[in-house]
């Protein structure tokens, strides 16, 4: 479970790296910035959805602060 989030915590971060590269490559002249954050946005939902689904089988647990 571990490697999944660390997996899709990279694609985040690698997502919005490739956003910000296009964004001064094309000075807004193309979408595909606008693709780039839309996929984080959807690698963000599903790192969440993922979280939250290992949280209800047992996958992983709840610590708590300390």
């Amino acid at each position: 479970m571990k490697i999944l989030v660390a997996i899709a915590f990279f694609l985040i971060l690698f997502s919005l790296g490739s956003a910000l590269v296009y964004l001064m490559k094309d000075k807004g002249k193309s979408n595909r910035t606008v693709k780039a954050l839309a996929f984080r946005v959807g690698f963000s939902i599903t790192l969440f959805l993922l979280i939250l689904l290992a949280n209800h089988y047992g996958l992983i647990q709840p610590t708590g602060i300390r």
